[in-house]
């Protein structure tokens, strides 16, 4: 049986953190998730940031975390939010390039030092009698860890909503965890039901951005890592659609910059 100081389940933002942070601490740590290809994804929205979110990714960075690191590296147009009102308002945004930023955050990831990437699902748990824990992992395999860190997201017992289909899973394409839902609710760990919405993707083809608004990012990029040194990408023209004046104003930013690759 593999034996880890710490496990964390779930591959997506707090994931990459929890598994960073035991490693950057001597632990041996491991990263489990249900597909490797999907670390980092940004499938809901695909930007860092804002209103006190960016602070958050600030605070992260000094901590010693990845997000701002990724980011700045990902990123393709950068703005301060809220610079008409006071500093302590202002929240930095970056819209990413959400390949490029899953790729990143796979690589580094895979350079990490003790950490191990670990593909599959998690089945089921048990607590042993001197705290540490017994996993069961689909494939009959089984690890023991000192400490368990789950970080599932939107997979736990997850339904997708279109329209009035309802579909089960995680993601587009992704399966929902269902085994380790019951597995949680079996130890006495209540579930609560969260909904989060995606925006819709709308072919650039199909749209006048010349009854647009254009916006572009700052003349002045604001990096989200203090150990950037390099100079950001922020060319992604942005544009905001308003409905007629007198009725309910609607924003939506669609970026027109192309995905790029990893070097």
């Amino acid at each position: 049986m593999t034996s880890y100081d710490v496990v964390t389940v779930g591959a997506g933002h707090a994931g990459i953190e929890s598994s960073f942070a035991a490693a950057r601490l001597g632990l041996d740590s491991a990263l489990l998730t249900l597909d490797l290809r999907a670390i980092g994804r940004m499938s809901c929205n695909p930007a860092v940031g804002g209103v006190a979110k960016g602070q958050l990714v600030r605070e992260i960075d000094a901590l010693g975390g990845a997000m701002g690191r990724l980011i700045d590296r990902a990123g393709i147009q950068f703005r301060m939010l809220n610079t008409s009102k006071g500093p302590a308002v202002w929240g930095p945004r970056a819209q990413a390039d959400m390949d490029l930023y899953s790729a990143l955050a796979a690589d580094m990831a895979a350079k990490q030092p003790n950490l191990t990437l670990v593909e599959g699902e998690l089945l089921d748990f048990e607590r042993n009698e001197d705290g540490s824990f017994a996993l069961s992992l689909s494939e009959n395999r089984e690890i023991r860890c000192r400490a368990l860190v789950v970080t599932t997201g939107t997979f736990l017992a997850a339904l997708m909503h279109t329209g009035l289909k309802r579909t089960p899973g995680g993601r587009i394409g992704e399966r929902a965890a269902d085994s380790l839902s019951k597995a949680l609710a079996r130890h006495g760990i209540a579930l609560r039901r969260l909904k989060t919405g995606t925006p819709m993707r709308i072919r650039t083809s199909s749209l006048d951005f010349d009854a647009m608004e254009p916006q572009s990012g700052d003349a002045v990029p604001f990096p989200f890592s203090t150990s950037t040194d390099f100079e950001l990408r922020n060319d992604a023209l942005c544009h905001i659609v308003r409905r007629a004046r007198g009725r309910t104003r609607s924003c939506a930013r669609a970026s027109t910059a192309p995905l790029s690759s990893p070097a």
